[in-house]
């Protein structure tokens, strides 16, 4: 062969493999015909199971009659499953088209392949799911039928437990409630309305069902109109549900109403390092319960927990050691507790020049003073950490303008001018010295932090305590209590406790609760 044969020979075949791999190039990708093939499996599924469900509701109509025509519902079944063979028809066009384009394979295509496809997709699965909805539905209220008998037992036990519900005692508490906090009248008329109303409108489907009871407990159908018996026993059954909480609620939110509760930062601590360091509080709840809006008798009461927190929320409260971090008074339910952090046990106090059911304002010097009354001294050492020092007017007019502004008053201290309260707050310094938080360093800028010989430069320091040299580590007191010189100090004790793997810590004794607004023994 010569060469210029077989020159022309390397140009075919050249070319003939360029239109090879350019004939592939220009076809659809493979994926969308894999798509196109499911599809077409899919479309065939769907209409077995539409075919299925006409046949199996068309079954339950005409052996049934009697039962489906009592239901409304039931008279829309024949249009909702037309609607659904026409939405599965719509979907078996958009096929066509598919498997048209497939069979034509150009990958200009491929952008009106994939719109077809997620199309076809939605209105099959969405006919599918109407067939479904109307042949469950009818076979629900067959198979209620078949168990007439118990529904109708059903009925006088949901029927029995809404009278069980003792409404009357409920609303006892309610009147109680509205008579001492009247700005809370309406709410809870609204919701004892709800609760009696369940009551009524039981005792109304009750009555009016009677006689189709009777028919149903013997299986006589002819008597019973179905979907009123139905309807009654499904309200019959969400009032048996809903009553005894709505009950229970309105108790709970009326005895809230004579409670009024601090929860104050009164510890922190973090642990560990890196993605194990974890981020601890201790929280007191103050709690003071009275009988009635004069606060003139009730108790106090508290309790300790420590609770294991987010980073970001120790972050959010590191400021506000000391400070009540939630208050709810007396007066508003739980859900309506005031989030911004301020000193612990303000709240209390009244606008200057007038008293409340806490305390009064005095005057002393020129100067008005707050002071609580003495029923409410078991709660203001509580939330003052047993270290209350009384409020001059000017303080509490400060205190006010950052509340009305939403802000968290921290105060300031007239010697320093540095602030008064939170982590930072020089009161707080001193009656927080002794906290986890301090021993670990956290006040290391302040007078209280703990540090070794930390008294001895104190005016009630020994005058050998005064004495570095002096060995001045605890001793015992009673028989044995001396040290031999030659034997090593004891190693500091290890704290004994982690947190629970449950948010809280086991809480410290909670303390009894003092009775207040009695007489005291002096």
């Amino acid at each position: 062969m010569s060469k210029s044969s077989l020159r022309i020979l390397a140009v075919l075949l050249t070319v003939g493999i360029l239109v090879v791999l350019f004939a592939g190039f220009d076809g659809l990708p493979g994926a969308v015909k894999a798509q196109i093939a499911a599809e077409r499996k899919a479309f065939t599924a769907a209409q077995s199971q539409l075919q299925s469900a006409q046949a199996e509701v068309s079954r339950n109509l005409t052996t049934e009659s009697a039962l489906f025509r009592a239901l409304p519902s039931a008279r829309e079944y024949p249009d909702r499953l037309n609607r659904a063979a026409g939405s599965l028809a719509a979907a078996g066009q958009s096929l066509a088209e598919l498997e048209k384009l497939g069979k034509q394979d150009r990958r200009s295509d491929r952008t009106r392949a994939e719109a077809l496809l997620a199309r076809e997709k939605q209105v099959r699965a969405a006919s599918v799911e109407d067939a479904e909805s109307v042949r469950k539905d009818a076979a629900h209220w067959v198979d209620l039928k078949q168990h007439l008998p118990r529904e109708v037992q059903d009925m006088e036990r949901d029927y029995k437990a809404i009278h069980a519900v003792d409404l009357a005692a409920t609303a006892a508490a309610v009147q109680k409630a509205q008579a001492d906090w009247p700005e809370k009248k309406n709410d809870l008329d609204s919701r004892l309305a709800t609760a009696r109303g369940i009551l009524t409108r039981g005792d109304e489907l009750w009555q009016s069902t009677t006689e189709p009871r009777r028919a149903a407990a013997v299986n006589d159908y002819t008597k019973v109109d179905f979907g009123t018996l139905f309807a009654a026993a499904d309200t019959l059954k969400t009032g048996a549900a809903d009553l005894p909480k709505q009950a229970e609620q309105l108790k709970t939110l009326s005895a809230q109403l004579y409670e009024s509760w601090d929860k104050v930062l009164v510890d922190m601590e973090t642990r560990g390092s890196g993605n194990a360091r974890e981020y601890n509080q201790k929280i007191k709840t103050v709690r003071a319960k009275v009988a009635d809006a004069t606060g003139k008798a009730g108790t106090a009461t508290s309790d300790e927990k420590w609770v294991d927190v987010s980073k970001s929320q120790y972050q959010a409260m590191e400021k506000n050691l000391g400070m009540a971090i939630e208050h709810k008074p007396a007066g508003k339910y739980d859900t309506e507790s005031e989030r911004v952090a301020q000193p612990a046990g303000f709240a209390y106090m009244a606008p200057q020049g007038q008293s409340n059911q806490y305390g009064h304002w005095q005057q002393s010097n020129g100067t008005s003073f707050w002071v609580f009354y003495g029923q409410y001294a078991l709660m203001r050492d509580l939330l003052f950490n047993r270290d209350y020092r009384p409020m001059d007017s000017r303080e509490y007019r400060d205190y006010s303008t950052s509340r009305q502004r939403n802000e968290t008053y921290y105060g300031r201290d007239t010697a320093s001018q540095a602030p008064k309260y939170g982590t930072s707050g020089t009161a707080t310094q001193e009656k927080y010295s002794g906290s986890t938080f301090s021993k670990s360093g956290g006040f290391k800028d302040s007078k209280y932090a703990t540090k070794s010989g930390g008294y001895r430069d104190s005016q009630y320091s020994t005058p050998s305590g005064r004495d570095p040299n002096v060995d001045s580590t605890p001793r015992r007191f009673g028989s044995g209590s001396s040290r031999p010189a030659e034997q090593p100090r004891a190693a500091p004790p290890q704290r004994s406790y982690r947190p629970a793997p449950t948010p809280y810590r086991p809480s410290a004794p909670r303390s009894p609760g003092r009775s207040f607004g009695g007489s005291r023994r002096r």
